[in-house]
């Protein structure tokens, strides 16, 4: 089934997965608590209450005019043709966009998912902020294997035992009761190590660890020196736990301090570890255990819900090894590039200078962030999916609860100090779904959850808006 309108999105989680999200409808049956057993969802503020987290996309209807593929079916080449008025598009953004909270530098870009753009107030390229993810998803989704795991392995080199880093993004020291999908943890790495070393008469090893995956500096030069004290990212390493986090907050050596964590679970286990030190394994090293993370999907699906910055750098960092570039930010922001040129995605006046959106140096164009959501359309379609649903999910739970674009955008998120940005699609009030990015870094520094506000109120302007021809 191909509709006109029709917006294909797929997940790799393997269960129906929706994408743009319509008007609200249903939530949890309450076994026996409520004679219907259905409850209408109405806020994000709800979903504590109801899901213990986040609501995920099972509690909202599909438009019909969204067509969503299971898994397994493939993705039809081709799409539908514009379906949305100029006019009409224009006129509903126009008097949102002119809000003065906005301040005096605001790009919006409207377009259909065939590509074509409808409309384009700013060809500037603005600060992105976390928006940036979109462009990292992208070239993860599409440069790498959305199916491939992430592996954290030991190794012997003779009674050298060395902890393998694969630059998991969410390897845990110890197991989490709940998550997103199967996380790979030290713990079990540990049990399984332990295991294969008795069985090698071997009660005790010299520790080390090899982080040499990624290369180049851990933090970035371009990233302001408050980022470290507010622990809005960890040093990008290719071995960390925790998000390279202790007690949540931001270690130094997230690799040494990984280390220590796993060599102290070998203790536990009855192999005495002599010395912790760095060291590259040998390419003859004989394996010895290893845990598997998450896939690239999953992780990229979890970095776009929750805005997670380090997992974006490390992302960033596989893209490039997927291109076969140097892992440093520079060859990763060379590689996301690349990758969006080969998928066709409009890059005039992008400059990047990270995968997560923190660098305030970051350039990019409204008309190129749309220009993504397009390209993912053919190429990834389950980024968009992957984008939280307004008022319900990830960085939007608290958003658009009183305005009409609510379960209605699925959009990435942006902020930095007087910087807003929301990008991805939305469905208008006759079922057209539209690519929509809107970009402000001027904005009042002083009324800043108003700006954010006013950002929310572009985007909900096309959901109220009869657009289609």
């Amino acid at each position: 089934m191909t509709s006109r309108n029709s917006h294909r999105v797929q997940k790799s989680t393997g269960r129906r997965v929706l994408g743009v999200l319509s008007w609200l409808t249903v939530l949890a049956l309450l076994a026996g608590a409520l004679a219907g057993g259905v409850v209408l969802h109405e806020r994000g503020s709800l979903n504590d209450f109801l899901c213990g987290g986040d609501c995920g996309d099972q509690y909202v209807a599909v438009p019909e005019a969204l067509e969503v593929l299971e898994p397994g079916d493939q993705t039809v080449s081709g799409l539908p043709p514009a379906s949305a008025d100029v006019a009409a598009v224009t006129a509903a953004v126009q008097s949102a966009a002119g809000q003065p909270l906005l301040g005096p530098h605001v790009g919006v870009s409207v377009r259909e998912l065939d590509g074509d753009e409808l409309l384009m107030t700013s060809p500037d390229a603005f600060i992105p902020a976390s928006t940036t993810k979109l462009l990292t998803g992208y070239a993860a989704l599409t440069t790498l294997d959305p199916e491939e795991r992430f592996r954290t392995t030991t190794v012997l080199d003779g009674d050298r035992l060395v902890l393998v880093g694969g630059g998991d993004p969410y390897l845990m020291a110890t197991p989490a009761d709940r998550g997103f999908a199967a996380r790979a943890d030290l713990a079990t790495l540990a049990d399984r190590t332990a295991k294969a070393l008795v069985e090698k008469g071997m009660s005790q090893v010299q520790l080390a660890y090899d982080d040499t995956l990624f290369t180049g500096p851990a933090d970035n030069p371009t990233w302001e020196p408050t980022y470290a004290s507010q622990n809005q990212v960890s040093p990008i390493t290719a071995l960390w736990v925790d998000r390279g986090r202790i007690d949540k907050r931001r270690v130094e050596d997230p690799s040494g301090s990984a280390t220590k964590i796993f060599a102290a679970q070998l203790v536990e286990r009855g192999v005495a570890v002599v010395e912790v030190q760095p060291g590259q394994a040998p390419v003859d090293a004989e394996p010895v255990a290893q845990v598997e993370g998450p896939t690239v999907a999953q992780a990229v699906e979890r970095m776009a819900v929750t805005s997670d910055n380090g997992a974006a750098e490390v992302l960033a960092r596989h893209v490039a090894l997927g291109a076969g570039a140097e892992p440093s930010f520079e060859g990763a922001t060379t590689s996301v590039v690349a990758a969006l040129v080969a998928g066709g995605v409009d890059t005039t006046g992008l400059v990047l200078r990270d995968g997560s959106g923190l660098s305030r140096q970051n350039r990019i164009a409204p008309s190129t962030l749309t220009s993504v959501v397009a390209a993912a359309e053919l190429a990834a379609p389950q980024l968009t999916g992957d984008l939280p649903v307004a008022g319900f999910t990830g960085t939007l739970v608290e958003r658009f609860v009183n305005l009409p674009g609510r379960g209605l955008a699925r959009v990435k998120t942006g902020a930095l100090n007087q910087v807003h940005s929301l990008a991805g699609t939305v469905t208008t009030a006759d079922g057209v779904v539209l690519s929509v990015a809107v970009m402000v870094d001027q904005a009042d520094v002083t009324r800043a959850l108003d700006a954010r506000e006013a950002v929310d109120a572009v985007v909900a302007s096309l959901a109220t808006c009869s657009c289609a021809t």
